[in-house]
């Protein structure tokens, strides 16, 4: 059975990784080459998983023993990019799976 702190990891994962194709490709796509197609197609996958992301991370805030700085920190991280990957290796790694 999958842990909060997996599914917490994947989200994390897969948050970065949509944000990163959202504002590195679908973007200047669509303002460089006028189609916005990508956007679409990206845009409501990343905000389920930003969603996702924000609600796992309250979930796990106690559990984690996070201050409220390591918390701002870990919320703050998911508007920023590669934030997420920062977060996994500082503060997810380390966290039991079990």
């Amino acid at each position: 059975m999958f842990s909060f702190v997996t599914i917490f990891r994947a989200i994390a994962f897969l948050e970065g990784v949509s944000y990163i194709l959202l504002l590195f490709i679908a973007t200047p796509i669509k303002y460089f080459l006028n189609d916005p197609q990508y956007v679409k197609l990206l845009g409501m996958p990343h905000g389920i998983l930003f969603i996702g992301y924000i609600i796992m991370a309250f979930m796990l805030k106690k559990e984690s023993h996070w201050n409220t700085k390591q918390f701002a920190e870990i919320v703050i991280a998911s508007i920023i990019p590669f934030g997420t990957f920062y977060i996994d290796k500082k503060y997810l790694k380390s966290l039991k799976n079990g």
